[in-house]
């Protein structure tokens, strides 16, 4: 280096001068800046002003949408539980077939014994698809899609819709 570092102040002054303070440049991301609150990632958060802790267990919770004493949390905020609107649709089905392997053991049977047909009365039920929870209040509407895995998912979700109906209507 032959030249004058040109961000230095001062005639003289060679190389890449002093290293800056932490006052001298902003924070970088992720990191705190100097003398600031340590709030983000890894840190305790400050509730929001006007937040109220909720303390206790959930009420109900179905799906991703959770009853906690008289509010209803939901993913996209908050909705007032009483006069809420709930529904639930069924939008599962459940089909029934007689599964591979009976086949095979009807038709290797029926070759030995006429009693290999008895195999075709094994039934399978497979249950797909989904029940669709909404609620509605204070003009504000979520739905939550919950997966059927059989037959009984549905009256089980309307117990848990009917309760939250209750709590709605007190």
């Amino acid at each position: 280096m032959t030249e004058q570092n040109p961000y230095q102040s001062g005639t003289g002054d060679w190389g890449p001068g002093h290293p800056p303070g932490p006052s001298d440049t902003p924070p970088g991301y992720g990191y705190p800046a100097a003398g600031a609150p340590a709030q983000g990632y890894g840190f305790p958060q400050q509730p929001p002003a006007g937040a109220l802790p909720m303390g206790g267990a959930p009420l109900i919770s179905i799906g991703d949408i959770m009853v906690m004493g008289d509010q209803i949390i939901t993913p996209a905020g908050q909705l007032p539980l009483r006069g809420a609107i709930w529904n639930a649709t069924d939008m599962s089905h459940t089909e029934e077939k007689i599964p591979t392997h009976a086949i095979v053991l009807a038709i290797v049977f029926f070759l030995f014994c006429l009693l290999g047909l008895l195999f075709l009365l094994m039934k399978e039920r497979k249950t797909t698809g989904y029940i669709q929870v909404t609620v509605t209040s204070a003009g504000r509407h979520h739905q939550t899609m919950i997966p059927a895995h059989g037959p009984e998912t549905f009256p089980a979700i309307m117990g848990q819709v009917n309760y939250a109906r209750s709590l709605s209507s007190m």
